[in-house]
C-alpha cells in the first residue's frame, strides 16, 4: 500500500508541511473527524434527518478546509489507497438506479403525476443514501490522509478509549433510571432504546467496535502497565453495556472481538522480532492475560446481574421471551433473497428495501419492514451482485491491509492499536449477518475510523508512510 500525493512526496514529508497555514487546516480537519461521530452518536446515534444535513454541512466545511490547504501548500494530499474504490463504486452504482430506465408498469393517465420511472423502486430512499455515502467517503478519505502518524493514530485511539467508556457509563445509568425517553425528551413508543441510541442493538455494536480497540491494547505491547488498569476499567464497563443490552447478536459479535483479539496480539506478537529491548510475548504470558481478561468479563457479568437481575443476559443468550418483531428475521431474510433473485445485476435500488419488501410479503401487511436485518442480504437485495461485489472488495481489501501492516509491524503500540481496532471492525461485521446496525450513522463513522487506525498504524510501522518514535502510552 502506498500513501502518495498528486505532486510526488517523500514519505518522511507528510508529517508536516512546510506552510503554517497548512499545518493548522490539517489541525482543523482531526478535529473535525473526531467531532462527527461523537456528535453523531449523541444526536440519537445520527438517524434523523436533519442530522443527515447537519453532517453534510460538517463534511462540506471539511472538504473546503481540505482544498484551501492544498491551494496555499500548493499540492493536494490524499491517500490513494484502493480500499476506497468500493465506496465510489456503490455510489456509482446508486446513480444508475436513479436513471429514468423502469417503469411502465402504470397504465398512462392512472396517476395525476409522474409515476417512477427510475430503476430504484425508492428513488428519494436512494438519493438520500448517496448524500449519507458521499459523507462517509469524504470522511474515510480524508481520516486516512490525515491521520497519519504515531502521534495522531495514538490521539485518536485514546479519544475513542475515552468515550466508548464515557457513553456506556451514561447509558447504564439511564437504563437503571428507568427512562421514558432519551434524554428525559425523545420517547422511542416503537423501539427499546439504549443510551442516546434509539436501537438497543445498534448501541450494543458500538460498544463492540470500541471494545475490540481497548482489549487490543490490554493484550498487546506499548502500554505501561498503570495505563492498562484504566483500560481495564473501560473494557468491564463497556462489557456492562454490552449484555445490558440484551442484543443477541451483540453478545455474539462481543465473544468474536475477544477472540480476535487476543488470537491477533498472542500471534503478531511471536511472529516478529521488535526493537532491541521489547519482550515477546510467550504462551505463559499470553494465558495469563487471557485469565486476566475472562476474570474482568466474569467481573462485568456478575455486575449486569446484579444490577440487572440478569434480565439482559437472560435474553442475549435466547432464555427470555420476547416480543421483539425483528424476531421474524428469517421471513424477512426471505423476503430479501426473493428481490435479490428477481434484480440480480443491480439491485431493487440502494435503502429501497422497505419498498421493494411490500410488493413481496406474504404476510398480512400490518408492518412495515425498512431494512432486512441482515445487512449482506440487504446489499444484495438493494443493489444485486455489482453492489455485493463491493462490500466483498472493501472487507477482503480491509483485512490484507490490516493483516500485513501488523505482521510486519515493530512498533508494539502501533500494532496493538492495529489489532484492536481490526477485532473491532470484525465485530460489527459479524454483528451485521443478524442486524443492520452499519446503517446507523454512528457506528457507520465509528467503523470507518477504525478500520483507518488499523490500517494506517500497521503502514506506519512498517515504515511505509512517516514515523514518529514514540515513548509508551
Amino acid at each position: 500500500m502506498r500513501d502518495t500525493t498528486v505532486q510526488k512526496r517523500k514519505a518522511a514529508a507528510s508529517d508536516a508541511v512546510s506552510d503554517p497555514a497548512y499545518q493548522a487546516g490539517g489541525g482543523m480537519i482531526r478535529a473535525l473527524l473526531l467531532f462527527v461521530p461523537i456528535v453523531a452518536t449523541l444526536a440519537f446515534g445520527g438517524v434523523d434527518w436533519w442530522m443527515l444535513g447537519f453532517l453534510s454541512m460538517v463534511t462540506a466545511v471539511l472538504a473546503a478546509i481540505w482544498l484551501a490547504g492544498a491551494a496555499k501548500g500548493g499540492e493536494f494530499r490524499i491517500n490513494t489507497d484502493l480500499i476506497q474504490i468500493p465506496l465510489i463504486g456503490l455510489f456509482g452504482i446508486g446513480l444508475i438506479q436513479l436513471l429514468p430506465l423502469g417503469g411502465g408498469e402504470v397504465a398512462a393517465g392512472a396517476l395525476s403525476v409522474d409515476a417512477n420511472s427510475a430503476l430504484s423502486f425508492d428513488p428519494y430512499a436512494t438519493r438520500l443514501f448517496l448524500v449519507g455515502l458521499a459523507v462517509c467517503a469524504v470522511f474515510f478519505a480524508a481520516a486516512l490522509t490525515f491521520v497519519d502518524t504515531n502521534r495522531r493514530i495514538t490521539a485518536f485511539a485514546v479519544a475513542l478509549l475515552i468515550f466508548g467508556p464515557s457513553m456506556s457509563f451514561f447509558a447504564i445509568l439511564q437504563r437503571l433510571a428507568s427512562a421514558e425517553a432519551i434524554y428525559g425528551m425523545r420517547p422511542t413508543p416503537q423501539a427499546i432504546p439504549f443510551g442516546p441510541f434509539v436501537n438497543q442493538h445498534h448501541f450494543a455494536a458500538l460498544m463492540e467496535m470500541l471494545s475490540g480497540l481497548a482489549l487490543g491494547l490490554l493484550f498487546g505491547g506499548g502500554v505501561t502497565r498503570d495505563k492498562k488498569i484504566l483500560v481495564a476499567m473501560g473494557v468491564v464497563v463497556m462489557t456492562v453495556a454490552v449484555v445490558f443490552t440484551g442484543s443477541r447478536g451483540g453478545l455474539i459479535s462481543f465473544v468474536t472481538v475477544v477472540v480476535v483479539a487476543a488470537a491477533g496480539s498472542f500471534l503478531y506478537r511471536r511472529g516478529k522480532p521488535g526493537p532491541a529491548g521489547e519482550t515477546h510475548a510467550n504462551a505463559g504470558q499470553i494465558a495469563v492475560a487471557v485469565g486476566a481478561v475472562a476474570a474482568l468479563l466474569a467481573v462485568a457479568v456478575g455486575t449486569t446481574v446484579y444490577l440487572d437481575s440478569g434480565a439482559g443476559l437472560m435474553r442475549g443468550v435466547g432464555a427470555g421471551v420476547s416480543g421483539d418483531f425483528s424476531t421474524g428475521r428469517t421471513h424477512f431474510w426471505s423476503i430479501a433473497l426473493k428481490i435479490f433473485l428477481d434484480h440480480p445485476v443491480i439491485g431493487a435500488g440502494l435503502d429501497a428495501f422497505g419498498v421493494a419488501y411490500t410488493r413481496y410479503d406474504t404476510w398480512n401487511g400490518m408492518f412495515r419492514v425498512e431494512q432486512a436485518h441482515n445487512d449482506y442480504l440487504q446489499t444484495l437485495a438493494d443493489s444485486g451482485i455489482l453492489g455485493f461485489a463491493c462490500v466483498v472488495g472493501f472487507i477482503v481489501l480491509f483485512f490484507r491491509r490490516a493483516a500485513a501492516g501488523i505482521a510486519g509491524s515493530s512498533d508494539p503500540l502501533m500494532r496493538s492499536i492495529a489489532v484492536g481496532a481490526a477485532a473491532g471492525c470484525t465485530g460489527i461485521l459479524i454483528h451485521s449477518f443478524f442486524d443492520f446496525a452499519l446503517r446507523t450513522p454512528a457506528n457507520g463513522f465509528v467503523f470507518l475510523l477504525l478500520a483507518v487506525l488499523a490500517v494506517n498504524a500497521g503502514r506506519v510501522a512498517t515504515g511505509e508512510g512517516s514515523k514518529r518514535s514514540e515513548p509508551p502510552v
